[in-house]
């Protein structure tokens, strides 16, 4: 299976929604501690199985997250450790580049969603505790909405209400917002350790995952959540990512510190389909690919990239 070697250490890959054979990945030099950042847009060959790269983008620090445009299929949305948002297209040379650059969070961006429905506007997550909202060709965020009490990891669109977002953060809640709304519309109290990610369910726009420091991927129905509707126990140490299937219901996609990439199926009793170990440090990016049903690719901290199909082994070449 395909594999790229970056120079610096992975933290999150994203397939294009446009070309089936694309995806980008950032990385952060020295762990993303201190240190410079690149952005790698890479191309899967037809023919063979390799990883090539279209083009590469430096950055003065780290880079934590991107999303594609959804609307554009050469822009790109970057989350950096200085806390700005960076607007990359990636028709353009690396000297054209970035688009723009946007300064308005006062810490580390962590996070980057691009609306899935309306196409225009995108979602930054940040460690000043607060989520922007921003368009493309606005120089200044929308709005910002500030009620968590710690960093806010991740924030995720709704899949089929172009309002509304859910965010995870370190304050150990959940918060489902509706951008027409003043504050929060909901808050889930959903682990008791810090909740590093969340996603929503590409078939049931009332599924949320969460996943959490406890080491727990938990379920929640926003209908009714008191309870969770499934939680998932396998992974050694801190979930870093969750990814629901765009093509199975029931299907999600996770990451963790303790290296691994998990599979679930989380309307079965035995949840876990399948767990890939061929990361050798911090699995901390993990994506399913829009385009082809089955599509994998991870990135870590031992600075590979990995693309694969499920049932396969990543390093099977």
């Amino acid at each position: 299976m395909p594999v790229f070697k970056t120079p610096f250490n992975g933290y999150s890959v994203k397939f294009s929604p446009f070309y089936e054979s694309r995806l980008a990945v950032a990385t952060a030099q020295n762990f993303g501690i201190l240190g410079n950042g690149r952005i790698h847009v890479l191309d899967l060959s037809p023919t063979a199985p390799t990883l090539s790269q279209l083009v590469s983008f430096d950055t003065a620090d780290g880079v934590y997250d991107l999303s594609w445009s959804e609307s554009h299929d050469s822009l790109l949305v970057a989350a950096i450790a200085d806390g700005s948002v960076k607007i990359y297209d990636t028709a353009l040379p690396p000297t054209a580049n970035p688009i723009r650059s946007l300064h308005e969070h006062t810490r580390e961006v962590h996070s980057t969603d691009y609306n899935p429905t309306r196409r225009d506007s995108f979602l930054t997550a940040s460690w000043d505790d607060t989520i922007k909202l921003w368009t493309v060709d606005r120089p200044t965020s929308v709005r910002t909405f500030k009620e968590h009490a710690y960093c806010v990891y991740n924030a995720a669109w709704n899949p089929r209400h172009s309002d509304v977002f859910c965010s995870a953060s370190g304050d150990c809640t959940l918060r489902i917002w509706d951008v027409r709304e003043a504050g929060s519309t909901m808050i889930i109290p959903a682990h008791e350790f810090e909740i590093l990610a969340c996603d929503w369910n590409k078939y049931d726009d009332c599924v949320i995952a969460s996943a959490s420091v406890d080491k727990s991927i938990k379920l929640w129905d926003v209908r009714n959540y008191r309870v969770p509707i499934a939680v998932l126990n396998g992974h050694g140490y801190a979930v870093r990512r969750v990814k629901f299937s765009p093509h199975r219901r029931n299907v999600l996609a996770s990451c963790s510190y303790d290296m691994t990439v998990c599979l679930w199926d989380f309307m079965v009793e035995d949840a876990l389909v399948a767990r890939y170990d061929h990361h050798t440090e911090f699995a901390v990016g993990v994506d399913m690919s829009v385009l082809v049903d089955g599509l994998l690719a991870s990135t870590g901290w031992d600075e590979l990239v990995y693309v694969w199909q499920q049932g396969m082994d990543p390093r099977a070449v």
